[in-house]
């Protein structure tokens, strides 16, 4: 099993995984082309397996109004056999410890019990604008006390 940076002879695969770990959406599918297709500086890892992508996991800029105040990690996603034997845990220490993220605020919307155990809170401030009261909004090395909505890539509101 090797980590590394997601490259576009993988893309497809990582867009079926993407398709496989989440059957009811295209959301998630699409989001991420979306950030190929319009160029976003997006920071996206794949963990692979005998050659297929078991493993994705991106962060993409989050702003206070214009200004950038950290990332949002997601998607994150595990190819349904690979569930459940670290993975994921093992992709998401090892992009957080990456020197584009070590140091940056991140924020997720996610399962709390499963991110508090890497160092995730849930956030009293920002808001969330996809979670109004903040029950699955969580960030690390998260310092503002400002109330203000965060804001995403523009590909996620589409």
């Amino acid at each position: 099993m090797k980590i590394r940076k997601l490259t576009p002879e993988n893309f497809g695969k990582a867009y079926a995984l993407l398709r496989q770990a989440f059957p009811r959406s295209t959301y998630e599918r699409q989001l991420v082309e979306k950030f190929h297709k319009n160029g976003r500086g997006v920071h996206e890892w794949v963990c692979i397996h005998s050659n297929t992508v078991i493993g994705y996991i991106a962060f993409s800029k989050a702003y206070n109004g214009s200004d950038i105040c950290g990332l949002h990690l997601g998607p994150m996603a595990v190819k349904s056999d690979f569930q459940k034997q670290g993975v994921g845990s093992e992709l998401l220490c090892f992009a957080l410890r990456q020197p584009e993220i070590k140091d940056k605020t991140i924020f997720v919307l996610g399962e709390p019990n499963f991110y508090k155990k890497f160092g995730f809170e849930l956030c009293a401030a920002p808001i969330c604008p996809f979670d109004k009261n903040n029950t699955h909004f969580l960030g690390i090395r998260n310092n503002s006390n400002n109330q203000f909505t965060v804001g995403y890539e523009s590909e996620f509101y589409k």
